[in-house]
């Protein structure tokens, strides 16, 4: 079938199920500098931050559309310039990408429409402790062809987390989001506080990754911090302002930017330093 053949083919199956592509890693060996892959494609938000911090530039042909958005991807200043793509089987084919970077790419409609035989595809586990991030990068630096790389930023997260304190000394955390969404045990967010020494309230309360817990309910709890999405610091919607009720008031709060913790990435040290230090200004009377 010829290539507008194949367009055609994977608009029809964007509209409907599709078959599903396994996935698979690229084929061995792993790609080397010198024939590293030249249009790579990321389909996840995740994939994005780890292609756009291992792969040079010139080797990136597209990724996703909230690549470029500051509060979403740590990465997001290197992605401007680069093209974002829809969902779209179609976009991808017109590429014809010699590497698509997945996390994980399931979850992709338009990867299922594409041929399966096609392209090579890195298709990396959601990443929610340092080593799984670790994993993920040197899978990704590999597969880019810049392994050495992956090597020197694993090693530099490696210095940046290296003796940092345990300040939460026990203390109980709630990661509290808008509507009153709390974040659970087994998520990058709970690894974080248990790395500065904090006790996620959610797992005391026995609650899921995911779930609501309403005003009353937080202030019977009291926990000793909450940690905030930095863009909740002022009120821009109902669901930001339920966060700054007055019966919060009296709970010190973590201010992070969502963009160090939506994905298991090299935004991870900026998150666990920037907790503990938090909590440290705390403690020595620095409120803000």
């Amino acid at each position: 079938m010829g290539r507008r053949g194949l367009l055609a083919a994977a608009a029809l199956l964007v509209g409907g199920a599709g078959l599903l592509w396994a996935a698979s890693p690229p084929p061995s060996p792993r790609p080397s500098a010198a024939r590293a892959p030249q249009r790579i494609v990321s389909i996840n938000l995740c994939a994005d931050q780890l292609v756009l911090a291992l792969a040079d530039r010139g080797q990136i042909a597209g990724l996703t559309r909230n690549a470029t958005d500051p509060q979403m991807s740590g990465e997001a200043a290197k992605a401007k310039g680069i093209a974002r793509l829809s969902n779209s089987a179609e976009q991808i084919l017109a590429i014809e990408p010699d590497l698509i970077v997945g996390m994980p790419a399931s979850r992709s409609a338009a990867l299922n429409a594409l041929p399966r035989q096609d392209y090579p595809l890195l298709d990396l586990a959601t990443a929610n402790t340092l080593p799984e991030i670790y994993a993920s990068i040197r899978d990704t630096a590999a597969a880019v062809g810049r392994p050495a790389r992956g090597t020197a930023l694993i090693a530099r997260m490696e210095s940046e987390l290296a003796g940092l304190p345990r300040v939460g000394k026990g203390r109980v955390a709630a990661y509290y989001q808008r509507r009153g969404y709390m974040t659970g045990t087994g998520t990058l967010i709970d690894e974080l506080m248990t790395r500065v020494g904090l006790v996620n309230l959610a797992g005391k309360l026995g609650k899921p990754p995911l779930s609501q817990l309403s005003l009353e309910e937080m202030v019977a709890a009291q926990p000793d911090f909450l940690i905030v999405e930095s863009a909740t610091d002022v009120v821009t919607d109902q669901g930001s302002e339920m966060l700054h009720h007055p019966a919060l008031d009296g709970i010190p709060r973590i201010s992070v930017p969502q963009a160090w913790t939506v994905c298991g990435s090299p935004a991870y040290t900026l998150a666990a330093r920037g907790i503990a230090a938090q909590i440290a200004r705390h403690d020595a009377g620095d409120r803000p």
